[in-house]
């Protein structure tokens, strides 16, 4: 199993643990996060590269592999994914890097996927 189907896996399993057992508190706060990537003023692939960009910077590489996939599912290029990261070095620096690799690493997995 490679990295995208095993993120995809996990986070689907464990977000079903979470919302059945959790409190009132935790199941406000995954519904504020599902509201605020709905389209509105930005539409919805903008906020994911928001998503993306803000995740790199705070180098948290499950948001970063979430903002990857919802992106490319709302339709982001791969141009606009490199933009982005550029963003997101330029914001973050050098300590962005090593998720950059991770990041293209996860592009690449996509694309060969898609390929088969």
């Amino acid at each position: 199993m490679g990295r995208y189907e095993e993120f995809v896996r996990f986070r689907q399993e464990m977000n079903k643990k979470i919302l059945e057992e959790g409190t009132l508190e935790i199941k406000r706060f995954f519904g504020l996060d599902e509201q605020t990537y709905k389209a509105g003023a930005l539409d919805e692939k903008t906020k994911e590269l928001l998503g993306l960009v803000a995740s790199m910077v705070l180098r948290c590489d499950d948001c970063i592999s979430y903002h990857i996939i919802q992106a490319l599912d709302k339709g982001a290029s791969r141009e606009e994914l490199f933009e982005t990261f550029s963003v997101a070095l330029v914001v973050g620096g050098s300590i962005v890097i090593p998720h950059l690799r991770r990041a293209v690493a996860l592009l690449e997995e996509i694309k060969d996927r898609s390929r088969s």
